[in-house]
């Protein structure tokens, strides 16, 4: 398949005369825009050794194998972890749903962008998660952004983890309230925080807020300890369970339910761009305080709601889940066998508890180059680097879908173990 021009350019470093052209006479503003290219740079260097492993055009995709560059690769760096975005009877949904509703609703849920398959959903939704309602949202970006800065007020407190997600981010930093971090996983440090804050501003609305799995290293939140401190200091608990919901707990119902514990959990955000193979986000808790996000968290007052195929494709998926649970006793029993893989190799694979598995590499370089010879090997991984990472913490993200055959999965652990050897990671006796 012939690359389109668009790729090529984004991908071709600019020549100095094309540089110092597109310099001349531009505001001050877009300096950093082209300091970012200079040719001493990390992305300029990067480019030009062809190791550059981001915006990868992936011709085709058929689940646990992909079309890259014209090459069949095993797909080891995806969310679609119940392997559902090939399934025929997802599609079939999806087709079925344009044909009766169209492509898209072209307005706000305030407005006219409500179908009664969002509120099929959003019911649904609530019962699954054993919550009292549901909103949804149109991305799950849009869900934690828009839960966090609709339900927090200037008065209020946030404490978030140092490690969650950007969304989470997001939404402390479009919020009106205060925002405290705290050390990743670090309740310790999190009671110090919130020891302080209760003896300065003792009537404030608190919000704790976390990861449910965290993406980066397939870490599971200590909710049972999370949720003492937050009873203890009169805040609420919100988790992000976007790689939790349909992956984890009880029937896939996420990070709380592995501790028995998700009716006590205030809120729990999701999202449906992975193990539901769709697109668009949703937050379930009590109903005053859904309804109050929902019309209060701009990210779904001003935005355009879900299409209507992406939420029948959710609605499949949450049938298939629910009527196939051997697809989730899959999902598990890969994780583990992929864990002790790299282990037994030799690689540091971090406290991973989910089918998220980092395998750390090293410095940035190396792990470039690791990433393209697994490429070249025939395994797509995503690699992350710092500030994403620690430094010299540079890692390849692997992640794993129910889908997955032994025979894919020993060949990915080959790979690693072959180039693992060559970079000097691994020695050839399994130990680092």
């Amino acid at each position: 398949m012939t690359m389109p021009d668009s790729y090529r350019k984004r991908n071709t470093l600019p020549s100095v005369e094309d540089e110092s052209s597109a310099v001349a006479d531009e505001p001050s503003l877009f300096a950093k825009c082209h300091k970012f290219f200079a040719p001493e740079g990390d992305y300029a260097q990067v480019k030009e050794a062809d190791l550059y492993p981001y915006f990868r055009p992936i011709e085709r995709n058929e689940g646990t194998t992909a079309i890259i560059n014209g090459q069949e690769v095993v797909m080891a760096g995806s969310n679609n972890y119940l392997g559902l975005t090939s399934d025929p009877r997802v599609k079939a949904a999806a087709t079925r749903a344009i044909e009766q509703y169209g492509t898209g609703c072209t307005g706000s849920r305030f407005l006219n962008g409500t179908l009664d398959l969002h509120l099929e959903l959003e019911e649904r939704l609530a019962e699954f998660m054993g919550k009292e309602a549901c909103v949804l949202f149109s991305t799950g970006y849009m869900t934690n952004e828009g839960v966090i800065q609709g339900i927090t007020a200037k008065s209020d407190i946030l404490f978030s983890d140092k490690d969650n997600h950007a969304c989470i981010v997001a939404g402390t930093q479009v919020s009106l309230a205060d925002t405290v971090r705290y050390r990743h996983n670090d309740l310790d440090h999190l009671r110090l925080l919130m020891e302080r804050v209760h003896d300065d501003q003792p009537d404030a609305g608190k919000l704790i807020v976390t990861d449910g799995v965290f993406s980066m290293s397939g870490q599971i939140a200590q909710v049972p300890e999370l949720l003492k401190l937050a009873d203890e200091f009169g805040a609420a608990l919100m988790l992000d369970d976007a790689h939790a919901v349909g992956v984890i707990g009880e029937g896939g119902r996420g990070s709380a339910s592995c501790f028995g514990l998700a009716d006590q959990v205030h809120i729990i955000t999701g999202t449906f761009s992975k193990s539901f193979a769709s697109l668009g986000g949703f937050a379930v808790g009590k109903h005053d305080v859904i309804e109050y996000i929902r019309h209060k968290a701009s990210s779904h007052v001003f935005s355009a709601s879900m299409p209507p195929a992406n939420v029948a494709t959710v609605l499949k998926c949450l049938d298939i889940l629910q009527e196939e649970p051997e697809r989730l006793e899959r999902l598990w029993e890969i994780s583990d066998y992929m864990r002790e893989g790299f282990r037994d190799a030799g690689f540091d694979v971090w406290t991973s508890k989910a089918p998220i598995i980092p395998v750390v590499i090293g410095d940035m370089k190396t792990c470039f180059q690791f990433w393209k010879d697994l490429l070249e090997a025939g395994v797509f991984v995503n690699a992350v680097v710092p500030p994403a990472v620690p430094p010299g913490q540079a890692l390849m993200r692997t992640s794993y879908m129910a889908t997955h055959t032994d025979e894919e999965l020993d060949y990915i652990l080959d790979a690693f173990r072959r180039i693992g050897r060559r970079y000097g990671i691994i020695g050839r006796n399994g130990a680092p």
